[in-house]
């Protein structure tokens, strides 16, 4: 791009201004006059884009008459919007400058329409450069739990899914490039997520109902890791890293590059990573009946091994490109608490530990081409194929197989600026067939089809943002073998168990019902939004939206146990009834729909900057699962039958059922910044979340109120943190769900960055949880038995060419 901007200013020089009809040159400075080197100027609602030279300066040419908003972003400085008019084919010089922005200003991709934390009416973060590198983990949700209203349901750190403003699963969609990244991650915390953070480009969070860009399963937020595996340009860059981390002798490598001709361009990128048992600060190896094994200062079966490669070709055009990407991720992980055979055998056999061996092909088409129309300014195209497998391994034999096989279509068509308006309408399908088979098969297979329609604008009035969206989709789920089995589900009490352990299990597991499914639901989604930059460094934003979501076919179909959250899971389409049997329900299987509101206050320049914001949702027929006293056999053999005591309940887990509800969360997001001089910068966050059932009552795992500092200190080639954070206690629990104390985490990094042999390196040194602090997840299935990591050190070295 930078030599695009050069031959640019060349050719405004050499030619007459009658051959360059429709230019606009300039120059851009910083607010003490300095010019900004590689700053990108662009024309909103067109593809027509330059960066700033060596000295400040760029050209764009190939401008019709009319108004054209400016849109110029450099790092570390507030985006600056300009509106500017051209009639009678004339040359315009500008001069645009840029103010200092402590918090820094990245656009996200998640959406066709322009979007970041200081401008959209929607609250937005990413993660990406220096701060992604430095906060990257094994797991996603470790990853992006430093950011604000985003938590990790930290799984034994070898699995993690985002909680956002206090929803995941289900209701949060993790994505890749746009596409959903097609996993089981969002069935069981025990599953990870299929996505690798250290050959990430950026990772991008959108905070609440995000259902206009992708679909009812994004009615809590989307997270979208961005990297650039379907390169754009063929210019030759990349990056490697390796490192060592002392609290589970974990050992990583990576690497990504691309490079290619003026026509083709190509990607490759490859990582590796394995890891022992992870050392805590207390010995939290606790058996089922609460009993503490002394001495043991690891979590058992939290160890891993993970490889994967990504290879991606394109073809650059002068109006777009088109390219193809193919990635290959293996996972093998261990998972604490799940575990089977004799009690007294467990922690000396190994055997009999539990673990998930990942396999996943993934295949994406994506490609952009700006059209010469009338109507139509550009066309994004999305195309993706996921073949996912994860099999559970226990005793050298496979337990449980999960598939999911999923193929996905985004076409997103955005017009020519019509009445200063910019936008598009995108076209989505989505098609998954989801299998589970073996003891743990606790849902059905079924196939989840999805079609899709939205429609996206906004539009600059004076100092108002105005953004505007609609979505409406069809949304089927089949499932043929559906399980309705008699189980002898029952309440620990002395005075029925003799008689209900006289049932025949075997005749029961005849009775089972098997019949076929199909609902098929229409979620709308609508949304509006405004920015008004009242004052100059300030805005104030406004964000109201109407969500639906279908609920997901382990939602209404499951029934059986679920060993990673010690449960015996039953679906919504089934209930109780007055004789505490297990049947089908008689309830209507509807929609799932949140109203939320977000009021977001911010200043966006000068030395200290800061994003304060305040929510309100409220979910209708909120699906979630709750405890119904009762207990059912797991299905696995615990030992010798004959010698085993008859009120011996190892072998049974609790029967959780899912149910609906009217609930609320409301909470807060704050981000504080202070560039206190030139090298030296602090930070200060806070959020926090209160969910709870309308009618009374708490939703279970919700996380704590949060606050915490950073300070920093920055030079051309030192870069310094030290990072605290305190998690309050949170005693706001669900029915037979326990408090959890208060901590405070320490982390800190150093970094110093040096050149050998004409290669750029960066040579760093990280610790975590320096106070070596007993720290337990809320959030987490496994908090009793899988505290934090205890101290750390991670010693590295980073490439860059």
């Amino acid at each position: 791009m930078k030599r695009r901007s050069q031959l640019a200013v060349l050719i405004a020089a050499l030619l007459p201004a009658s051959v360059l009809a429709s230019t606009i040159e300039g120059v851009v400075l910083n607010n003490k006059g300095k010019v900004v080197t590689n700053a990108t100027v662009e024309v909103e609602g067109s593809d027509l884009k330059v960066t700033t030279d060596e000295n400040g300066k760029f050209v764009i040419t190939e401008l019709n008459n009319g108004l054209k908003e400016l849109h110029v972003v450099a790092p570390s400085y507030a985006h600056l919007h300009r509106d500017i008019t051209i009639t009678n084919d004339e040359n315009q010089s500008v001069t645009f400058n840029l103010k200092r922005s402590p918090i820094e200003v990245i656009d996200i991709e998640a959406t066709p329409i322009h979007m970041s934390a200081m401008e959209s009416a929607s609250p937005v973060s990413v993660l990406s450069g220096e701060q992604l590198r430095r906060q990257q983990a094994a797991t996603l949700g470790d990853s992006l739990e430093k950011l604000p209203g985003v938590n990790t349901n930290f799984h034994g750190k070898v699995a993690s899914t985002p909680i956002i403003r206090g929803l995941s699963g289900p209701r949060v969609l993790i994505t890749q490039n746009g596409l959903d990244v097609s996993d089981v991650s969002r069935v069981g915390p025990d599953h990870s997520v299929a996505s690798e953070a250290s050959t990430a480009q950026q990772i991008e969070v959108l905070r609440g109902p995000a259902t206009l860009f992708y679909g009812s399963g994004a009615i809590g937020g989307v997270v979208n890791v961005v990297d650039s595996r379907v390169p754009t340009d063929s210019t030759t860059r990349g990056e490697w890293n390796v490192e060592h981390n002392s609290v589970d002798n974990q050992k990583v490598a990576s690497f990504n590059a691309t490079t290619g001709t003026d026509s083709v361009a190509f990607y490759a990128d490859a990582f590796w990573r394995e890891a022992d048992d992870y050392e805590v600060p207390v010995a939290a190896d606790i058996d089922s009946d609460g009993e503490e094994h002394s001495g043991d200062y690891t979590v058992e079966n939290s160890n891993e091994e993970s490889d994967g490669f990504t290879v991606g070709a394109s073809y650059l055009m002068d109006n777009g490109f088109i390219g193809l990407a193919v990635e290959q991720f293996n996972r093998q992980y261990g998972i604490p608490g799940h575990t089977h055979g004799d009690e007294e055998e467990e922690h000396s056999d190994e055997e009999e530990s539990v673990f998930a061996d990942l396999e996943q092909t993934k295949v994406q088409l994506l490609g952009e081409y700006n059209l010469d129309n009338k109507w139509l300014n550009k066309v994004n195209l999305r195309v993706g194929h996921t073949d996912y497998e994860h099999a559970e391994i226990e005793g050298g034999a496979v337990g449980t197989t999960f598939k999911n096989e999923t193929n996905e279509l985004r076409i997103d068509l955005l017009h020519n600026q019509f009445s200063e308006w910019n936008g598009g309408i995108s076209f989505h399908y989505k098609q998954s067939d989801v299998e589970a088979q073996g003891e743990e098969a606790f849902t059905p297979p079924s196939e989840t089809e999805s079609f899709a329609v939205a429609l996206m604008e906004e539009r600059h009035f004076g100092d108002f943002l105005v953004q505007l969206g609609g979505r409406i989709e069809r949304v089927t789920i089949e499932a043929g073998d559906v399980l309705l089995p008699n189980i002898d589900a029952h309440a620990h009490d002395e005075a029925q168990e003799a008689d209900e352990h006289d049932h025949d299990h075997e005749e029961s597991a005849e009775t089972t019902r098997v019949f076929g499914v199909e609902h098929e639901f229409t979620p709308i989604s609508l949304s509006a939004g405004v920015v008004w930059d009242f004052t100059p460094n300030y805005n104030l934003g406004l964000s109201v939206s109407r969500s639906e979501r279908a609920p997901s076919a382990s939602e209404l179909l499951s029934f059986g146990p679920h060993i990673g959250t010690g449960t015996y899971e039953v679906g919504a389409l089934f209930d109780l009834d007055e004789d505490g049997h297990l049947g089908l329900s008689d309830q209507t299987i509807d929609l799932e729909t949140a109203n939320n509101i977000d009021l977001t206050l911010r200043k966006t320049q000068g030395d200290v900057g800061f994003i304060l914001n305040a929510f309100y949702n409220q979910v209708d027929n909120y699906y979630y699962q709750i405890d119904t006293g009762l207990f059912a056999e797991s299905g696995h053999d615990h030992g010798d039958e004959e010698g085993a005591d008859e009120h011996d309940h190892s072998s049974e887990l609790p029967v959780y059922l899912f149910k609906t509800d009217d609930v609320i969360l409301h909470g807060f997001e704050a981000q504080i910044a202070w560039q206190l001089t030139d090298e030296f910068k602090v930070d200060l966050f806070s959020d926090y979340v209160r969910a709870r059932l309308k009618d009374g009552g708490d939703l279970p795992r919700t996380p704590p109120l949060r606050f915490g500092s950073e300070l920093s200190y920055q030079t051309d080639k030192l870069s310094a943190h030290i990072h605290v954070t305190r998690y309050q206690k949170q005693d706001h629990t669900a029915p037979q769900e326990t408090a959890t104390d208060g901590y405070t985490l320490v982390d800190a990094s150093i970094s110093y960055d040096l050149s050998v042999l004409n290669q750029d390196m960066s040579v760093y040194l990280r610790g975590t949880n320096l106070t070596d602090t007993e720290a337990r997840v809320h959030s987490s299935f496994v908090k009793d038995i899988a505290p934090r990591p205890g101290r750390s050190f991670a010693l590295g070295i980073r490439g860059y060419f």
